[in-house]
């Protein structure tokens, strides 16, 4: 075998324009291919980290009715929907995939949160558990967050987050400043922020106004005076963190499962779903699957050309050696091992060819990032394929020239022109 690699690099280099002519329509293909998977697996991702974030790995879970949230603002409070007690809490926080879990309640902020005559429009009010902040890797930039002691007396404090700190005391420290929530006096304590902050690639219309609808300014208040604002108690809403992004579709439903088993609603339509950014993202790239592969099929056109101009360059070859041949088999070379030196031949040809494509389908992958922002993710699964296949192409398109090898008459060989 290592002579026959050995006569097959010694054949190549000395005819080095024709084996480049010959590996070019393999290399096309591999760079091809190669270019396309890397930018799917790259737009993918960037369709999964637009919706997720980058790491985050919270689920939020909440009532609905059908298929759209449950409004209490709207609908008010639905019966048999209990508040979910810290015992329920520690029960979802038992589920094998769920890392921690946090109660909050919200709500769209309309014209409700001032600071003297600025207000916050298109943000949202949070009545959070202190441990709210861990869960969703919120870190203090400035002053504290709540303690038991503002649980405990029902103190009027609030924390914000980057935006709207920055919405309301445009690059003032808020601290220790007053602001009105619904019309009552609120302390700021806190400003808080994520501890990795993530920034989205945008590349449309679509990411940018899904992006914005996650990004608006957040206010939190202690959840013990949530009933100060609103006049009673409510069901809350449930911030899930796990290990990592695969878990977040079980955890979910899961802890979903937990607090529907405590329901007594008579409305069956009014049920606890997880809020399933991983199945959303996994939907979006669905669609664009089909062309996907129709891409791929289109790039996979080049190596059957290429396969072809294999055959073609090693039927020559067999030609121009038929003298050789003939001498080999006079001595006592039998058929296998001329089957194998020009098998060899073709696929060392082809697995160059294959070699070349990935790097030139890496560059050309790089390129359409920098050109198009695009984001790309080289696989290395798919690079190692693309040489194994590139080997098959030359052992298949080369089986009929070393076929014939094989089989030529010795006697007649030796006469050849």
């Amino acid at each position: 075998m290592l002579e026959n690699i050995r006569l097959s690099f010694q054949g190549i280099w000395s005819h080095k324009m024709r084996s480049f002519l010959t590996m070019l329509g393999i290399i096309i293909g591999i760079a091809a291919i190669i270019a396309i998977v890397s930018t799917i697996t790259g737009t993918n991702e960037q369709i999964k980290q637009n919706l997720i974030g980058a790491g985050d790995n919270n689920v939020n879970v909440q009532l609905y009715m059908g298929d759209s949230t449950y409004e209490i603002e709207y609908s008010g409070i639905p019966e048999g929907v209990p508040v979910i007690t810290r015992e329920v809490l520690e029960e979802i926080r038992g589920v094998e995939e769920v890392k921690d879990a946090a109660l909050f309640v919200s709500r769209d902020t309309y014209n409700t949160i001032y600071h003297k005559n600025t207000g916050i429009t298109g943000g949202k009010l949070y009545g959070v558990e202190k441990e709210y902040f861990d869960v969703c890797n919120y870190i203090v930039k400035s002053g504290r967050v709540f303690d038991d002691g503002d649980v405990s007396n029902f103190r009027k404090v609030a924390v914000l987050d980057e935006d709207s700190a920055e919405t309301l005391f445009s690059g003032e420290d808020p601290v220790g400043k007053t602001i009105e929530i619904l019309k009552e006096p609120y302390v700021v304590i806190g400003v808080v922020t994520k501890s990795s902050k993530f920034e989205p690639v945008i590349n449309s219309m679509d990411d940018y106004y899904m992006y914005a609808q996650r990004s608006s300014g957040g206010v939190f208040v202690p959840y013990a005076t949530w009933p100060g604002l609103y006049g009673y108690d409510e069901p809350q809403k449930l911030v899930l963190t796990v290990n990592n992004t695969e878990d977040m579709t079980a955890a979910g439903k899961k802890s979903a499962d937990i607090l529907n088993s405590y329901l007594s609603v008579t409305d069956n339509t009014i049920q606890y779903k997880a809020i399933d950014l991983l199945e959303q993202a996994k939907e979006i790239q669905e669609l664009s699957r089909s062309t996907n592969t129709m891409l791929i099929w289109i790039a996979g056109i080049s190596l059957l050309v290429g396969g072809i101009g294999v055959m073609n360059i090693m039927l020559v070859s067999v030609t121009e050696r038929t003298q050789e041949i003939g001498l080999k088999k006079a001595i006592g070379a039998r058929k296998s091992r001329i089957l194998g030196q020009f098998l060899t031949e073709a696929a060392v040809l082809t697995s160059l060819g294959g070699l070349f494509g990935v790097i030139v389908g890496i560059i050309l992958a790089e390129v359409i990032s920098k050109l198009t922002g695009t984001l790309v993710a080289i696989s290395a699964p798919a690079a190692v394929g693309a040489v194994v296949f590139s080997m098959i192409i030359g052992i298949v398109f080369g089986l009929l020239p070393s076929y014939k090898a094989a089989n030529l008459n010795p006697i007649d060989a030796l006469r050849h022109e």
